[in-house]
């Protein structure tokens, strides 16, 4: 148990339902449980009481009362013998760097980053089987959609997750995606500023959505940079994504809201072969650049996975291209 305190909400969980936000960092509280603390007061947004559907922004305080809590978003509530060798053996696999306080994982596609309903594999699960039996089990620090690859950054401590989460908030660490997409932009190269509005529908209907929230102005305000690194006659094109901003999907609905979908996005495009349930979503987080508090810069580069791979070489890409930032700015 803890005393009463209040938490700041990052940036990753800007725009989710305040439910949401306590099933992802405190998944023992049960729904009903939940429900009591918001009736009687007990929880409350920036001073005010909240309801379970109320939508949360960035930097907002959520009052939490006293309950059995981890501000960070993991309980770890199953102990490192509930994982298998195999389990143990597939965290490990992904590392693709680690020192003494933080580690670097390229996330396989499909695999959720945190659990929910009816998910049991996921990201923080495995990640006391990073650590000794005697060490506390790493900290995610952000996130990435299940459906998407590439680069996660996890913290050994409570301290330094607490540091890097700032960093992220202060859009301090810059971020590079490749994304395969339906068609050819006709921007090379520019930057995408429109907001990004929550959409709760599927395929063509999400895309109506996106279309009207956009019309109308609605939605967070973010931003993208892009470069169009080939292209595949007028099939796909390759594209280098740097989100300035880090709203949910904001690249899936940026590069939708521009009429070219990532190929293999089945909530927001209306192309068929996309919509099949073989194909992977082509987003890869390939690049990474981490200020450190100690005056160090950490650039991280993580190779697309044998099944995006496949799938660029599919459209005749060449892979041996160096991930770089499509514009000078450093966000």
């Amino acid at each position: 148990m803890s005393g009463v305190e209040t938490v700041e909400v990052a940036a990753d969980d800007d725009g989710i339902r305040l439910d949401r936000w306590f099933k992802r960092h405190y998944p023992q509280l049960s729904h009903g449980r939940l429900e009591k603390l918001l009736r009687t007061g007990q929880v409350r947004l920036d001073g005010a009481r909240a309801k379970g559907s109320t939508r949360i922004e960035a930097g907002q305080a959520v009052r939490i009362p006293p309950i059995p809590a981890n501000p960070s978003g993991t309980t770890h509530s199953s102990s490192r013998n509930d994982l298998s060798d195999a389990e143990r053996r597939l965290v490990r696999s992904i590392v693709i760097f680690e020192d003494e306080s933080i580690l670097v994982l390229n996330k396989p596609p499909g695999m959720a980053v945190q659990g929910g309903t009816g998910t049991r594999d996921h990201i923080d699960r495995l990640l006391p089987g990073l650590v000794g039996p005697r060490e506390p089990a790493p900290k995610l620090v952000h996130r990435l959609d299940k459906e998407t690859s590439g680069l996660l950054v996890v913290a050994k401590t409570a301290s330094v997750a607490a540091d890097l989460a700032e960093r992220f908030r202060a859009k301090a660490v810059r971020k590079l995606y490749w994304a395969l997409v339906t068609g050819v932009p006709d921007v090379e190269q520019g930057t995408l500023t429109m907001p990004v509005p929550k959409i709760d529908d599927v395929g063509p209907r999400a895309l109506q959505a996106v279309q009207g929230a956009l019309e109308r102005g609605e939605g967070k305000p973010a931003q993208t940079h892009l470069l169009r690194l080939d292209r595949a006659a007028r099939t796909a094109a390759w594209l280098a994504l740097e989100p300035v901003t880090g709203r949910t999907h904001q690249l899936r609905i940026h590069c939708a809201a521009l009429g070219h979908p990532i190929l293999g996005d089945k909530k927001y495009s209306r192309d068929v072969d996309a919509m099949r349930s073989d194909t992977p979503l082509a987003l890869h987080a390939c690049r990474l650049v981490l200020p450190r508090k100690h005056g160090k810069t950490y650039d991280f580069r993580a190779p697309l996975p044998e099944t995006l791979k496949t799938l660029w070489q599919t459209y005749g890409f060449e892979t041996r291209v160096d991930p770089d930032f499509p514009l000078s700015q450093t966000g």
